[in-house]
């Protein structure tokens, strides 16, 4: 119904930047929040940022200041500029999405993840 692919990640030195992309796909009517999440081995995982389908934006603690997340609605991609990265970046990043498909259902949809490594 809905395909959700990541690209972008790689190894980066720390202080270095990423730019993560996130395009969804399927029969979709609209999408609402979408967010990037990432998880380290043996952690949880934590959400990274989100935007609404209106541009406003949230994001961790611990990423305010060097990451930005941004949207192109008619192109239904989200974007995660990731700057200054440390080695505590170092995660698998995920994009989630709420997603009015046709039908009439709103489900959020996962994709499959991109591993982010930042060599110290």
């Amino acid at each position: 119904q809905v395909q959700l692919v990541e690209s972008g990640g790689g190894l980066v030195p720390a202080g270095g930047s990423l730019r993560l992309s996130c395009v969804a796909s399927g029969r979709i009517v609209n999408i609402y929040t979408m967010a990037w999440y990432r998880q380290a081995p043996g952690t949880q995982r934590e959400l990274v940022a989100d935007i609404t389908i209106g541009g406003t934006t949230n994001y961790a603690d611990s990423v305010k200041g060097r990451f930005t997340i941004s949207r192109d609605n008619a192109k239904k991609t989200v974007y995660l500029q990731m700057n200054m990265l440390k080695a505590d970046d170092t995660a698998v990043y995920s994009c989630n999405a709420d997603v009015w498909i046709i039908g009439g259902a709103r489900n959020p949809y996962w994709g499959q993840g991109t591993q982010v490594t930042v060599s110290s």
